[in-house]
């Protein structure tokens, strides 16, 4: 639970941070899943296939985590803008990778590396954009953890035991197929999407390059339930790298215990679980909160995925472009990045804006990769997504058959 000192909010900001996952980010779990019940039903095989990943980042580097603990040669696909942190960890887990043009928001040439590729014998792309493994990972176990944890909090005097939003960037949109499984248990739970201003693509059919690296890929893809969000933000991507050299520089982090009266222990906690896209999670997070008037006893939840590790190098960045940061800018981006969120760039989830955001489907998906608009216009049912959902009881029970 953040501090009240940073978010000036008095809604509770609860976080769930993937730095100590074994990749340091919890799309590792999403990734095993993915190639778990790819083996199960056959369609891979150690020691036969190369398997595929494509990814902005995170989904890569724990597929190639998985895919050598499993007995495969594993290649990510991923955009040659990408922090060098992520390529460093690709190799450093026996896996390698192929550079697309382009930054985070270029996921189409993605694509057609894939489709070049996949031509190959025994080459497997394992798509995080379209396996509904990702969505069935996040659905059960981010989603259940999520209710774990307010009840868990509740039990210690902390929130009333229930998650009144919760907010989660698109990349893959396998994290906020958590928010199904948390409206179901908590049917108040608003689910809030989030994107980058510079690439608003669900916002207002916008497009463009950005920097909130594993958020942002410029389409809608095929796991998203977009039918059962309630509403969506937009957050600056230079905004949520400010932030994050806030609370990971020493200057920031002397400014937040002197001056921001923050516990020393919280701001040292704080500067090692943060990534760009975690400061985007939670300025959404604070800008929900506010725009619903949530009260103190309200839970808002939403994920830091991955950590300062992964952004080094982006943090030297800034200092060769603006300057080291001194204590009248940690000052300034205090009061302006996280206790001025504004309610601007704000969209419910109204009938018509669903409509909207479930069509923008149709050119990534019938146009470009095939699939059928019988296909796309099946998931309009809720029946779809159950039915999805549902198929986790047999792959557990092949899972235990092959375990013994």
């Amino acid at each position: 639970m953040l501090p009240q000192e940073l978010t000036g909010i008095e809604a509770n900001i609860v976080v769930l941070y993937g730095r100590d996952f074994p990749t340091g980010s919890h799309k590792v779990g999403a990734t095993y899943a993915v190639t778990m019940e790819n083996q199960l039903a056959g369609s891979i095989w150690p020691g036969r296939d190369t398997l595929v990943y494509p990814s902005t980042g995170n989904y890569g580097i724990g597929g190639v985590w998985v895919a050598g603990r499993m007995g495969y040669d594993a290649v990510v696909i991923l955009p040659e803008n990408m922090s060098r942190e992520r390529f460093a960890l690709i190799e450093r887990y026996g896996g390698r990778y192929i550079k697309t043009p382009g930054c985070e928001s270029s996921v189409r040439e993605i694509y057609e590396k894939c489709k070049e590729l996949a031509r190959k014998p025994h080459i497997r792309v394992l798509n995080q954009f379209e396996v509904m493994a990702n969505y069935r990972f996040h659905y059960y176990v981010t989603g259940g953890t999520i209710a774990e944890l307010v009840q868990a909090l509740k039990s210690r005097g902390l929130g009333d035991g229930r998650c009144a939003a919760f907010v989660s960037g698109m990349g893959s949109a396998g994290t906020i197929a958590a928010g199904d499984r948390l409206k179901e248990i908590f049917p108040e739970t608003k689910i809030v999407g989030l994107e980058p201003v510079q690439c608003p693509t669900l916002y207002c059919n916008g497009y463009g390059d950005h920097d909130i690296q594993g958020i942002g890929d410029k389409h809608v893809t095929w796991i998203h339930n977009v039918l059962n969000m309630d509403a969506l933000v937009c957050i600056d991507d230079m905004e949520a790298k400010l932030g994050l050299q806030l609370l990971t520089d020493p200057v920031g982090m002397e400014y937040l215990t002197s001056r921001a009266g923050i516990r020393e222990a919280a701001v040292r906690e704080m500067a090692t679980i943060f990534g760009i896209s975690g400061v985007a999670n939670v300025l959404g997070a604070i800008k929900a909160a506010k725009y619903w008037r949530l009260p103190g006893s309200a839970n808002v939840v939403t994920i830091l995925t991955d950590s300062i590790d992964r952004y080094r190098s982006v943090m030297a960045d800034l200092n060769r472009r603006f300057g080291p940061l001194d204590r009248e800018q940690a000052a300034a981006r205090f009061h302006s990045i996280f206790r001025g969120v504004k309610l601007d760039y704000i969209q419910e989830g109204t009938r018509f804006n669903r409509e909207r955001w479930f069509n923008l489907k149709y050119y990534t998906w019938v146009e470009q990769q095939g699939k059928t608009v019988e296909e796309l216009d099946a998931q309009r049912s809720p029946g779809w997504w159950a039915e999805e959902r549902a198929k986790v009881a047999a792959v557990d029970a092949r899972l235990q058959r092959v375990r013994g």
